[in-house]
């Protein structure tokens, strides 16, 4: 049976390299130290600061917490980066992890807008709650049969990367932090002479994880010489269907836009037993990936912006929770979009401005050698549905700088404008949030 939705998401496997290895790379920080870091030139091995702590102890509770809390999140942020209309993607997941980490080090009034705005989510009192999270879904990965018992493999990869400037004292308890939450150790690059490696570096550590599906996450002149510290998170996901579409049957059909115009997408064609609902102004569909640990939930709204301006976390779950096994004879367009943002305004906006003060900001959790303050949080989402299944990934960097059932199948032809989210539906996480206002466009 499926937990609660909750609300959005936090995707969080914690691949990285950080705790729990034997020998200790030299410039490492040691247990209750402060670092000493070494550093790197050029493109070759990063060096790395970390703290030899064991991974946090988890627990199913704490998960759904933070399944509870990042959902609320994504959905605020989903809101405002869709404000404009047109296809929208984002992984709440990536950007809560990401900001998780900044928190870790943030103090006072900085910390405690953080906490208002990220649902508590990487605060110290609920620290748990992300590396739970991250346990449940490991187990998402592996070999699994579909409706026909052929054997497909599902991947999902999730990173966390500091990378911090070397020289720079990092204070134990971050390093700790990052250690028992993450997974992770800050990796030590020179932003004060060399910005344009390390942005090479990281784009390079970005593009590997995510299968080069997002090949080149922060732009010229997004670091500088200024910069200080990046927090990196990078989701990939591959999922085929539980029941997939037949390629065969795609055929070209109409798909009535938000403006009322009418463009030609590839309708895909499905008849099987899917979890089913209908509401007022609502029809919904859940489509469930093999290994049935995650799924695409779409909602067709009658009337998408008033629909979307009703959605809170609360309606999410009653949706989820009222589908129910129906025969469905299901028409969906195959799609596939990319969606790129700074979101250092929206956050600003959200209730958390003085992470991004020079002049205010308190990141002293992290160090007491420089002031850091938020340059830019910069998120990049993409993901293709075809009749096989769903590829997607999704980074986010959060650049520091110094201051100096019927027996009749119900139809349901996905014909207009809709929401989808994918799901971990044992957590109730949603792992990538989305609308699709035009199938033929990314």
């Amino acid at each position: 049976m499926e937990r609660k939705l909750a609300s959005l998401l936090v995707l969080a496997l914690l691949v990285s390299t950080a705790c729990g290895s034997g020998a200790r790379p030299p410039g490492s920080a040691s247990p209750g130290g402060t670092s000493a870091p070494a550093g790197t030139g050029g493109d070759g091995a990063i060096g790395l600061a970390l703290a030899h702590v064991p991974r946090a102890s988890a627990s199913p509770a704490d998960a759904a917490e933070a399944a509870t809390a990042i959902n609320a999140f994504g959905l605020d942020v989903f809101r405002r980066v869709g404000a404009a209309g047109g296809n929208v993607v984002i992984s709440p997941a990536s950007i809560a992890l990401a900001l998780a980490m900044a928190r870790a080090g943030a103090r006072g009034e900085t910390a405690t807008q953080m906490d208002t705005v990220l649902r508590s989510v990487g605060s110290d009192d609920r620290a748990a709650g992300i590396n739970a999270l991250a346990q449940a879904l490991e187990g998402v990965n592996g070999a699994f049969k579909d409706a026909a018992g052929d054997d497909l493999q599902v991947t999902l990869r999730i990173a966390n990367a500091p990378f911090a400037q070397e020289g720079v004292t990092w204070k134990a308890a971050f390093l700790e932090a990052l250690a028992a939450r993450f997974a992770a150790g800050l990796r030590l690059v020179d932003y004060s002479s060399d910005p344009e490696s390390a942005r090479r570096l990281i784009n390079g550590w970005v593009s590997d994880r995510t299968e080069q599906r997002i090949p080149e996450l922060l732009a010229n002149g997004v670091l500088d010489n200024l910069t200080r510290l990046v927090l990196v998170n990078a989701i990939y996901l591959k999922a085929p269907w539980l029941n997939p579409f037949e390629e065969g049957q795609t055929r070209p059909g109409p798909f009535l836009r938000a403006d009322g115009s009418t463009v030609e997408a590839q309708m895909m064609s499905l008849h099987a037993a899917l979890p089913y609902a209908t509401g007022e102004g609502w029809r919904a569909v859940q489509l469930p990936y093999v290994g049935d640990s995650l799924a695409l939930t779409v909602i067709v709204p009658d009337q998408l912006t008033a629909f979307e301006k009703g959605l809170t976390p609360e309606a999410l779950e009653a949706i989820v929770e009222s589908l129910a096994p129906t025969q469905v004879r299901l028409a969906f367009p195959r799609f596939g979009m990319e969606t790129q943002a700074d979101l250092a305004g929206t956050l600003q906006a959200l209730g958390m401005p003085l992470a991004f003060d020079p002049d205010r900001a308190d990141f002293s959790g992290m160090t007491d050698q420089e002031r850091l303050s938020i340059s830019s949080v910069i998120h990049q989402a993409n993901i293709d549905v075809d009749e096989k299944g769903t590829e997607a990934a999704a980074a986010t960097a959060v650049v520091m700088r110094t201051t100096a059932a019927p027996a009749e199948p119900v139809a349901l032809q996905v014909d207009r404008p809709f929401l989808f989210a994918l799901r971990d539906t044992r957590t109730g996480a949603i792992l990538f949030l989305g609308r699709v206002s035009d199938p033929t466009t990314r």
